[in-house]
């Protein structure tokens, strides 16, 4: 098994900053990469941003491409996710995930642990 732990959510004004960081631990051994979601209310889960630890490729939704920067670790089975110019859209319970090989990136389907997610609200 896999347990994952998010942290570093809160309560911030547009245009603010939040660092999320997400630590893997267990049966870490093979996975792929990591990713963030995030799901507001009333709305489906949507992918935010991963990264894969072979060669450090980054994948990112277009609504947050030039503002949030996602950065690993595999020897630690960490991943962060850099948030700037917060917007008060961006509020959502955000989750992070590991996994293993296949899927794609930007598919929760793909992915097969999930954090119990961390609340990011930006006020207007």
């Amino acid at each position: 098994q896999v347990q994952l732990v998010e942290s570093g959510g809160g309560l911030v004004q547009a245009g603010g900053s939040l660092r999320l960081s997400c630590a893997a631990s267990g049966r870490t051994f093979s996975s792929s990469g990591m990713g963030w979601f995030r799901q507001a209310p009333g709305k489906e889960r949507e992918f935010v941003a991963a990264v894969r630890w072979s060669g450090g490729r980054t994948y990112y939704a277009d609504s947050v491409k030039g503002r949030f920067t996602v950065s690993g670790d595999n020897a630690k089975n960490t991943v962060n996710l850099q948030m700037n110019s917060l917007k008060p859209e961006d509020t959502a319970v955000y989750y992070c995930a590991l996994k293993y090989y296949g899927g794609s990136y930007y598919s929760e389907e793909a992915y097969d642990y999930w954090g119990q997610g961390t609340q990011v609200t930006v006020s207007s």
